[in-house]
């Protein structure tokens, strides 16, 4: 599953088994202190981006399932374990919910989960997470700055950015308004939702 579409023939590889290894251990570790052993999960409040993470994770996971695309079912629980790695905070909102999503490929790992996450009822029979679609529309985007044609820096616009306020916040990046110092400027373009680019001379 974690290599390849089930349908498709794959070589074995000792590395495939690896990578599902390290893949476990972190998804463990967003759980268990690996010092100290101790329980992480928090009841504290989730934050935008834990939860915008969780949601687009659950829509994957469960379209993925029900088309038997389990490896990029993987791929998407992979992704949402690299954010909530680099997080703060383990809330339980967030994490329990993952547990289920976990399940169904780690049936073991799962259920020492969710037992340890002190959870009433059995986890075979938790009813599915439900996708709230609110947390799947992006508050903002990612903009590539380009000087002359050539990616010089990002900024994070909000989605209803204007083009002025863009092309203000490409230029204030570092490391764009370097490759800008001693030019002056003769073309804006703005492409909503994608890029800037700055021509100069």
């Amino acid at each position: 599953m974690f290599i390849g579409p089930l349908e498709a023939t794959k070589p074995w590889s000792t590395s495939g088994v690896e990578g599902v290894k390290r893949f476990l251990d972190r998804a463990w570790r967003l759980f268990v202190d690996e010092d100290s052993g101790s329980w992480m999960l928090e009841d504290v409040p989730a934050t935008d981006d834990q939860h915008r993470a969780l949601h687009k994770t659950i829509k994957k996971v469960t379209e993925d399932i029900e088309a038997m695309r389990f490896n990029t079912g993987i791929s998407a629980m992979m992704e949402f374990v690299n954010v909530m790695t680099k997080s703060q905070t383990r809330p339980v909102a967030v994490l329990t919910p993952f547990i289920q999503l976990l399940a169904p490929f780690a049936p073991h790992l799962g259920e020492e989960l969710w037992a340890r996450a002190g959870v009433k009822g059995e986890l075979s029979y938790a009813k599915w997470p439900i996708v709230e679609d609110k947390w799947l529309v992006e508050d903002s985007k990612t903009y590539a700055v380009q000087v002359n044609g050539k990616v010089r820096g990002q900024v994070q616009l909000p989605m209803d950015v204007d083009q002025t306020t863009a092309i203000e916040a490409a230029k204030a990046d570092s490391n764009v308004s370097r490759h800008l110092d001693g030019k002056t400027i003769v073309r804006e373009i703005f492409v909503k939702n994608r890029m800037i680019n700055l021509v100069a001379k």
